[in-house]
Protein backbone atom coordinates (compact mmCIF):
# COMPACT_ATOMS: atom_id res chain seq x y z
CA UNK A 1 0.00 0.00 0.00
CA UNK A 2 1.75 3.42 -0.61
CA UNK A 3 2.81 5.67 2.07
CA UNK A 4 2.11 9.50 2.19
CA UNK A 5 3.15 12.27 3.69
CA UNK A 6 2.11 15.79 4.01
CA UNK A 7 4.92 18.38 3.96
CA UNK A 8 4.85 22.21 4.11
CA UNK A 9 4.29 24.14 1.24
CA UNK A 10 8.00 25.54 1.43
CA UNK A 11 10.74 25.99 3.72
CA UNK A 12 9.02 27.96 6.80
CA UNK A 13 5.89 28.59 5.07
CA UNK A 14 2.47 27.88 6.01
CA UNK A 15 0.34 29.26 3.38
CA UNK A 16 -2.93 27.16 3.57
CA UNK A 17 -3.50 27.37 -0.03
CA UNK A 18 -1.16 25.69 -1.95
CA UNK A 19 -0.74 22.24 0.65
CA UNK A 20 1.27 19.52 -1.08
CA UNK A 21 1.78 15.67 0.05
CA UNK A 22 3.91 12.96 -1.07
CA UNK A 23 2.66 9.71 -1.32
CA UNK A 24 5.10 6.19 -2.77
CA UNK A 25 3.56 5.03 -5.60
CA UNK A 26 4.58 1.84 -7.35
CA UNK A 27 8.48 2.46 -7.96
CA UNK A 28 8.46 6.34 -7.63
CA UNK A 29 7.41 9.17 -5.83
CA UNK A 30 4.33 11.34 -6.50
CA UNK A 31 3.68 14.79 -5.07
CA UNK A 32 0.64 16.36 -5.56
CA UNK A 33 0.46 20.01 -5.00
CA UNK A 34 -2.92 21.23 -4.19
CA UNK A 35 -3.72 24.86 -5.75
CA UNK A 36 -6.42 27.31 -5.83
CA UNK A 37 -7.26 28.42 -9.18
CA UNK A 38 -8.09 31.77 -9.05
CA UNK A 39 -4.39 32.34 -7.20
CA UNK A 40 -1.43 34.20 -8.55
CA UNK A 41 0.61 32.81 -5.60
CA UNK A 42 -0.37 28.92 -6.59
CA UNK A 43 1.04 29.76 -10.38
CA UNK A 44 4.37 31.11 -8.01
CA UNK A 45 4.66 28.02 -5.91
CA UNK A 46 4.44 25.74 -9.09
CA UNK A 47 7.40 27.18 -10.53
CA UNK A 48 9.71 27.45 -7.28
CA UNK A 49 9.43 23.64 -7.05
CA UNK A 50 10.22 22.93 -10.31
CA UNK A 51 13.25 25.34 -10.28
CA UNK A 52 14.46 22.81 -7.26
CA UNK A 53 14.93 20.34 -9.76
CA UNK A 54 13.87 17.76 -7.94
CA UNK A 55 10.76 16.35 -10.22
CA UNK A 56 11.42 14.00 -13.04
CA UNK A 57 8.02 14.47 -14.64
CA UNK A 58 5.13 17.39 -14.12
CA UNK A 59 1.12 15.91 -13.99
CA UNK A 60 -1.32 18.60 -14.72
CA UNK A 61 -5.13 18.46 -13.83
CA UNK A 62 -5.71 18.62 -17.80
CA UNK A 63 -7.50 16.89 -20.55
CA UNK A 64 -5.91 16.40 -23.95
CA UNK A 65 -9.01 19.03 -24.86
CA UNK A 66 -8.20 21.63 -22.58
CA UNK A 67 -4.58 21.39 -23.05
CA UNK A 68 -4.38 21.25 -26.48
CA UNK A 69 -7.27 25.30 -25.61
CA UNK A 70 -4.31 25.98 -23.40
CA UNK A 71 -1.34 26.00 -25.53
CA UNK A 72 -3.28 26.41 -28.93
CA UNK A 73 -6.02 29.03 -27.98
CA UNK A 74 -6.51 29.78 -31.70
CA UNK A 75 -7.53 25.43 -32.05
CA UNK A 76 -11.14 27.02 -32.41
CA UNK A 77 -10.46 28.74 -35.54
CA UNK A 78 -10.38 24.93 -37.10
CA UNK A 79 -13.54 23.88 -36.17
CA UNK A 80 -15.55 23.00 -38.84
CA UNK A 81 -19.27 24.54 -37.59
CA UNK A 82 -21.27 22.23 -40.35
CA UNK A 83 -19.70 19.01 -38.68
CA UNK A 84 -20.26 20.17 -35.41
CA UNK A 85 -23.86 20.59 -36.34
CA UNK A 86 -24.28 16.90 -37.89
CA UNK A 87 -22.93 15.42 -35.49
CA UNK A 88 -24.93 16.46 -33.26
CA UNK A 89 -22.24 18.18 -31.03
CA UNK A 90 -23.29 22.17 -30.63
CA UNK A 91 -24.68 21.83 -27.68
CA UNK A 92 -21.90 20.47 -26.42
CA UNK A 93 -19.40 22.84 -28.16
CA UNK A 94 -21.99 25.49 -26.58
CA UNK A 95 -21.30 24.04 -23.14
CA UNK A 96 -17.69 24.63 -23.47
CA UNK A 97 -17.79 27.82 -24.65
CA UNK A 98 -20.18 29.11 -22.03
CA UNK A 99 -17.54 27.69 -19.29
CA UNK A 100 -14.81 29.32 -21.07
CA UNK A 101 -16.65 32.64 -20.79
CA UNK A 102 -16.96 32.23 -16.86
CA UNK A 103 -13.51 31.68 -16.23
CA UNK A 104 -13.10 34.65 -18.49
CA UNK A 105 -15.50 36.60 -15.84
CA UNK A 106 -13.46 35.65 -13.51
CA UNK A 107 -10.15 37.36 -15.13
CA UNK A 108 -11.81 40.79 -16.16
CA UNK A 109 -13.49 40.94 -12.61
CA UNK A 110 -9.98 40.20 -10.45
CA UNK A 111 -6.85 40.68 -13.02
CA UNK A 112 -6.32 37.10 -12.31
CA UNK A 113 -6.37 34.07 -15.35
CA UNK A 114 -8.14 30.99 -13.85
CA UNK A 115 -5.58 28.08 -15.07
CA UNK A 116 -2.89 30.18 -14.34
CA UNK A 117 -1.20 27.30 -12.56
CA UNK A 118 -1.42 24.56 -14.95
CA UNK A 119 0.22 27.11 -17.43
CA UNK A 120 2.90 27.48 -15.58
CA UNK A 121 3.84 23.97 -14.83
CA UNK A 122 3.03 23.19 -18.42
CA UNK A 123 5.41 26.02 -19.88
CA UNK A 124 8.33 25.14 -16.66
CA UNK A 125 8.54 21.65 -17.91
CA UNK A 126 8.56 22.52 -21.44
CA UNK A 127 11.99 24.98 -20.34
CA UNK A 128 13.09 22.14 -18.27
CA UNK A 129 12.60 19.45 -20.68
CA UNK A 130 10.61 17.05 -18.53
CA UNK A 131 7.15 15.25 -19.67
CA UNK A 132 4.12 16.34 -19.19
CA UNK A 133 1.19 14.25 -18.06
CA UNK A 134 -2.06 14.15 -19.08
CA UNK A 135 -4.20 13.12 -15.74
CA UNK A 136 -7.44 14.31 -16.17
CA UNK A 137 -10.80 12.95 -17.89
CA UNK A 138 -11.77 14.63 -21.16
CA UNK A 139 -14.31 17.60 -20.54
CA UNK A 140 -16.61 16.05 -22.81
CA UNK A 141 -16.79 12.38 -21.22
CA UNK A 142 -17.36 14.40 -18.17
CA UNK A 143 -20.21 16.31 -19.15
CA UNK A 144 -21.79 13.64 -20.78
CA UNK A 145 -21.99 11.60 -17.65
CA UNK A 146 -22.90 14.82 -15.77
CA UNK A 147 -25.85 14.76 -18.16
CA UNK A 148 -26.76 11.28 -17.82
CA UNK A 149 -26.41 11.66 -14.11
CA UNK A 150 -29.13 14.55 -13.88
CA UNK A 151 -32.99 13.50 -13.68
CA UNK A 152 -34.07 14.14 -17.21
CA UNK A 153 -36.67 17.19 -15.89
CA UNK A 154 -33.51 19.03 -14.38
CA UNK A 155 -31.23 19.07 -17.56
CA UNK A 156 -32.77 21.64 -19.86
CA UNK A 157 -32.54 23.64 -16.24
CA UNK A 158 -29.32 22.89 -16.22
CA UNK A 159 -27.95 23.55 -19.53
CA UNK A 160 -30.09 26.79 -19.65
CA UNK A 161 -28.79 28.01 -16.11
CA UNK A 162 -25.31 27.53 -17.47
CA UNK A 163 -25.43 29.65 -20.40
CA UNK A 164 -28.12 32.61 -18.67
CA UNK A 165 -25.07 32.56 -15.60
CA UNK A 166 -21.81 33.12 -17.79
CA UNK A 167 -23.99 35.52 -20.24
CA UNK A 168 -25.28 37.87 -17.39
CA UNK A 169 -23.43 41.29 -16.31
CA UNK A 170 -23.55 40.52 -13.03
CA UNK A 171 -20.13 40.53 -10.78
CA UNK A 172 -18.89 36.49 -9.43
CA UNK A 173 -19.59 36.51 -6.00
CA UNK A 174 -17.09 36.29 -3.18
CA UNK A 175 -18.85 33.09 -2.64
CA UNK A 176 -18.35 31.42 -5.72
CA UNK A 177 -14.11 33.20 -5.24
CA UNK A 178 -13.92 31.33 -2.12
CA UNK A 179 -15.52 27.82 -3.43
CA UNK A 180 -13.01 28.42 -6.33
CA UNK A 181 -10.02 28.46 -4.09
CA UNK A 182 -11.08 25.47 -2.56
CA UNK A 183 -12.29 23.24 -4.40
CA UNK A 184 -12.69 22.99 -8.51
CA UNK A 185 -14.15 25.23 -11.53
CA UNK A 186 -16.18 22.80 -13.17
CA UNK A 187 -17.81 22.37 -9.73
CA UNK A 188 -18.18 25.93 -8.95
CA UNK A 189 -19.59 26.45 -12.26
CA UNK A 190 -22.00 23.66 -12.54
CA UNK A 191 -23.16 24.02 -8.70
CA UNK A 192 -25.44 26.93 -8.61
CA UNK A 193 -27.78 25.43 -11.26
CA UNK A 194 -28.67 21.93 -10.36
CA UNK A 195 -31.38 20.92 -7.10
CA UNK A 196 -29.53 18.45 -5.61
CA UNK A 197 -25.40 19.20 -5.53
CA UNK A 198 -24.84 15.21 -5.35
CA UNK A 199 -25.95 14.84 -8.86
CA UNK A 200 -22.79 16.59 -9.54
CA UNK A 201 -20.34 15.48 -7.27
CA UNK A 202 -19.82 12.00 -8.25
CA UNK A 203 -18.66 12.80 -12.11
CA UNK A 204 -17.30 16.04 -11.34
CA UNK A 205 -14.79 15.57 -8.42
CA UNK A 206 -15.33 12.01 -7.37
CA UNK A 207 -14.92 10.21 -10.38
CA UNK A 208 -12.00 12.60 -11.36
CA UNK A 209 -9.94 12.10 -8.10
CA UNK A 210 -10.79 8.28 -9.25
CA UNK A 211 -9.63 8.87 -13.10
CA UNK A 212 -6.82 11.25 -11.96
CA UNK A 213 -4.93 8.97 -9.03
CA UNK A 214 -5.63 5.81 -11.85
CA UNK A 215 -3.66 7.80 -14.02
CA UNK A 216 -0.73 8.79 -12.02
CA UNK A 217 -0.34 4.98 -11.14
CA UNK A 218 -0.41 4.07 -14.48
CA UNK A 219 2.51 6.44 -15.00
CA UNK A 220 4.40 5.29 -12.24
CA UNK A 221 3.95 1.48 -13.82
CA UNK A 222 4.71 1.87 -17.17
CA UNK A 223 7.71 4.72 -17.62
CA UNK A 224 8.15 5.07 -14.37
CA UNK A 225 9.94 8.61 -13.55
CA UNK A 226 11.39 8.81 -10.11
CA UNK A 227 9.50 11.45 -8.98
CA UNK A 228 6.21 13.25 -10.46
CA UNK A 229 4.90 16.81 -9.30
CA UNK A 230 1.07 16.18 -9.92
CA UNK A 231 -0.99 19.63 -9.77
CA UNK A 232 -4.11 19.85 -9.44
CA UNK A 233 -7.13 22.07 -7.53
CA UNK A 234 -6.88 21.75 -3.99
CA UNK A 235 -10.28 20.16 -3.69
CA UNK A 236 -8.98 17.08 -5.49
CA UNK A 237 -6.30 16.55 -3.24
CA UNK A 238 -7.31 14.64 -0.98
CA UNK A 239 -9.82 12.42 -3.21
CA UNK A 240 -6.41 11.32 -4.98
CA UNK A 241 -4.49 10.65 -2.33
CA UNK A 242 -7.41 8.34 -0.59
CA UNK A 243 -7.33 6.36 -4.08
CA UNK A 244 -3.91 6.18 -4.33
CA UNK A 245 -4.01 4.37 -0.88
CA UNK A 246 -7.22 2.33 -1.67
CA UNK A 247 -6.79 1.61 -5.34
CA UNK A 248 -6.46 -2.43 -6.30
CA UNK A 249 -7.97 -2.82 -9.48
CA UNK A 250 -5.31 -2.03 -12.96
CA UNK A 251 -5.15 1.43 -13.48
CA UNK A 252 -6.26 0.38 -16.96
CA UNK A 253 -9.65 -1.42 -16.01
CA UNK A 254 -10.31 1.87 -13.47
CA UNK A 255 -9.65 4.41 -16.64
CA UNK A 256 -11.77 2.59 -18.97
CA UNK A 257 -14.55 1.90 -16.59
CA UNK A 258 -14.34 5.67 -15.76
CA UNK A 259 -14.52 7.08 -19.52
CA UNK A 260 -17.38 4.68 -20.39
CA UNK A 261 -20.54 5.96 -20.65
CA UNK A 262 -23.65 5.26 -18.68
CA UNK A 263 -26.30 3.72 -21.27
CA UNK A 264 -29.38 6.11 -21.48
CA UNK A 265 -32.70 4.97 -20.50
CA UNK A 266 -34.79 3.12 -23.02
CA UNK A 267 -37.95 5.16 -22.10
CA UNK A 268 -37.11 8.57 -23.05
CA UNK A 269 -36.76 7.53 -26.53
CA UNK A 270 -39.75 6.56 -27.05
CA UNK A 271 -40.90 9.49 -25.28
CA UNK A 272 -40.67 10.94 -28.98
CA UNK A 273 -42.31 8.39 -30.90
CA UNK A 274 -45.33 7.78 -28.56
CA UNK A 275 -46.17 11.67 -29.06
CA UNK A 276 -45.62 11.13 -33.18
CA UNK A 277 -48.32 8.26 -32.49
CA UNK A 278 -50.67 9.73 -30.88
CA UNK A 279 -50.80 13.30 -32.89
CA UNK A 280 -51.34 11.00 -35.78
CA UNK A 281 -53.99 8.87 -34.02
CA UNK A 282 -55.60 12.32 -33.26
CA UNK A 283 -55.19 13.72 -36.83
CA UNK A 284 -56.96 10.29 -38.26
CA UNK A 285 -60.15 10.72 -35.30
CA UNK A 286 -60.48 14.48 -36.22
CA UNK A 287 -60.23 13.69 -40.39
CA UNK A 288 -63.26 11.10 -39.77
CA UNK A 289 -65.01 13.00 -37.56
CA UNK A 290 -65.40 15.83 -40.13
CA UNK A 291 -62.80 16.97 -42.96
CA UNK A 292 -63.23 20.73 -42.01
CA UNK A 293 -61.94 19.55 -37.95
CA UNK A 294 -59.02 17.46 -39.38
CA UNK A 295 -57.54 20.54 -41.67
CA UNK A 296 -58.12 22.65 -38.77
CA UNK A 297 -56.19 20.41 -36.21
CA UNK A 298 -53.10 20.66 -39.23
CA UNK A 299 -53.80 24.11 -39.13
CA UNK A 300 -52.63 24.02 -35.46
CA UNK A 301 -50.03 21.97 -35.74
CA UNK A 302 -48.43 24.11 -38.17
CA UNK A 303 -48.99 27.28 -36.83
CA UNK A 304 -48.17 26.26 -33.45
CA UNK A 305 -45.28 24.23 -33.88
CA UNK A 306 -43.82 26.30 -37.00
CA UNK A 307 -44.38 29.38 -35.58
CA UNK A 308 -42.93 28.88 -31.86
CA UNK A 309 -39.48 27.11 -33.89
CA UNK A 310 -39.64 30.39 -36.11
CA UNK A 311 -39.59 32.96 -33.13
CA UNK A 312 -37.04 31.09 -31.25
CA UNK A 313 -34.93 31.41 -34.73
CA UNK A 314 -35.89 34.66 -34.70
CA UNK A 315 -34.78 35.85 -30.94
CA UNK A 316 -31.47 34.10 -32.05
CA UNK A 317 -30.98 36.78 -35.25
CA UNK A 318 -31.54 34.08 -37.71
CA UNK A 319 -31.66 35.27 -41.85
CA UNK A 320 -35.16 35.61 -42.64
CA UNK A 321 -34.71 32.62 -44.69
CA UNK A 322 -33.90 31.30 -41.60
CA UNK A 323 -36.59 32.19 -39.79
CA UNK A 324 -38.88 30.64 -42.47
CA UNK A 325 -37.24 27.24 -42.94
CA UNK A 326 -37.77 26.83 -39.06
CA UNK A 327 -41.54 27.71 -39.49
CA UNK A 328 -41.26 25.22 -42.65
CA UNK A 329 -38.90 22.68 -40.87
CA UNK A 330 -40.63 21.98 -37.39
CA UNK A 331 -43.68 20.80 -37.91
CA UNK A 332 -42.44 18.10 -40.52
CA UNK A 333 -39.06 16.94 -37.80
CA UNK A 334 -41.39 17.03 -35.20
CA UNK A 335 -42.89 14.25 -36.78
CA UNK A 336 -39.66 12.68 -37.44
CA UNK A 337 -37.77 12.07 -33.96
CA UNK A 338 -34.45 10.95 -36.28
CA UNK A 339 -34.01 14.95 -37.15
CA UNK A 340 -34.40 17.91 -35.43
CA UNK A 341 -35.80 21.45 -36.59
CA UNK A 342 -32.53 22.52 -35.01
CA UNK A 343 -30.16 20.67 -37.55
CA UNK A 344 -32.31 22.58 -40.54
CA UNK A 345 -32.30 25.64 -39.09
CA UNK A 346 -28.37 25.69 -37.97
CA UNK A 347 -27.47 24.42 -41.85
CA UNK A 348 -29.34 27.17 -43.22
CA UNK A 349 -28.33 29.65 -41.12
CA UNK A 350 -24.52 28.29 -41.95
CA UNK A 351 -25.51 28.72 -45.71
CA UNK A 352 -26.54 32.27 -45.97
CA UNK A 353 -24.44 33.87 -43.11
CA UNK A 354 -20.85 31.31 -43.61
CA UNK A 355 -18.95 32.47 -40.27
CA UNK A 356 -15.57 34.45 -41.50
CA UNK A 357 -12.17 34.00 -40.43
CA UNK A 358 -12.67 36.51 -38.03
CA UNK A 359 -15.44 35.04 -36.05
CA UNK A 360 -13.93 31.74 -35.06
CA UNK A 361 -10.46 34.04 -34.71
CA UNK A 362 -12.66 36.21 -32.27
CA UNK A 363 -15.16 33.56 -30.56
CA UNK A 364 -13.83 32.91 -27.27
CA UNK A 365 -13.40 36.90 -26.85
CA UNK A 366 -16.84 37.29 -28.03
CA UNK A 367 -18.37 34.49 -26.03
CA UNK A 368 -18.16 36.56 -22.91
CA UNK A 369 -20.43 39.24 -23.52
CA UNK A 370 -24.52 38.97 -24.05
CA UNK A 371 -23.64 40.87 -27.13
CA UNK A 372 -21.00 38.62 -28.81
CA UNK A 373 -23.26 35.43 -29.16
CA UNK A 374 -25.26 37.74 -31.24
CA UNK A 375 -22.71 39.32 -33.39
CA UNK A 376 -20.59 36.53 -33.67
CA UNK A 377 -22.14 34.01 -36.61
CA UNK A 378 -20.41 30.91 -34.96
CA UNK A 379 -21.91 31.47 -31.79
CA UNK A 380 -25.43 32.84 -33.49
CA UNK A 381 -25.46 30.02 -35.43
CA UNK A 382 -25.57 27.73 -32.05
CA UNK A 383 -27.71 30.21 -30.78
CA UNK A 384 -30.30 29.52 -33.97
CA UNK A 385 -29.76 26.02 -33.25
CA UNK A 386 -30.77 25.69 -29.51
CA UNK A 387 -33.18 28.57 -29.90
CA UNK A 388 -35.43 27.11 -32.91
CA UNK A 389 -35.12 23.48 -31.05
CA UNK A 390 -36.50 25.10 -27.74
CA UNK A 391 -39.25 26.47 -29.74
CA UNK A 392 -40.11 23.43 -31.80
CA UNK A 393 -40.17 21.42 -28.80
CA UNK A 394 -42.74 23.69 -26.74
CA UNK A 395 -44.80 24.09 -29.76
CA UNK A 396 -44.98 19.97 -29.86
CA UNK A 397 -46.54 20.14 -26.37
CA UNK A 398 -48.53 23.37 -26.70
CA UNK A 399 -50.08 22.40 -30.26
CA UNK A 400 -50.84 18.34 -29.17
CA UNK A 401 -52.64 20.00 -25.78
CA UNK A 402 -54.52 22.24 -28.61
CA UNK A 403 -55.44 19.54 -30.82
CA UNK A 404 -57.01 16.99 -28.07
CA UNK A 405 -58.36 19.63 -26.67
CA UNK A 406 -60.96 20.19 -30.15
CA UNK A 407 -61.19 16.65 -29.88
CA UNK A 408 -62.82 16.42 -26.66
CA UNK A 409 -64.71 19.35 -26.96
Amino acid sequence: MPESHVEPTSTGSTNREEPRLTVAVGRGLVTVLGTAHVSRSSADEVNRLLATGDYDAVAVELCPSRHNALINPDSLAKMDLFEVIKSGKAPMVTASLALGAYQQRLAEQFGIEPGAEMRAAVDSARERGLPVLLIDREIGVTLKRIYRRVPWWNRLNLFSGLIASVLTSEDVTEEEIERLKEGDILETTFAQFADEQADLYAPLIDERDQYMAARLRQETDTNPPEHILAVVGAGHMRGIERYLEQQAEAPAVIITDLETLPAPSRWPKLIPWAIVALLLVGFAIGFVRSPDLGLQMVLDWVVINGGLAALGALIAGGHPLTVIAAFLAAPLTSLNPTIGAGMVTAGVETYLRRPKVEDFGHLRRDATHLKGWWKNRVTRTLLVFIFSTLGSAIGTYVAGFRIFGRLAG
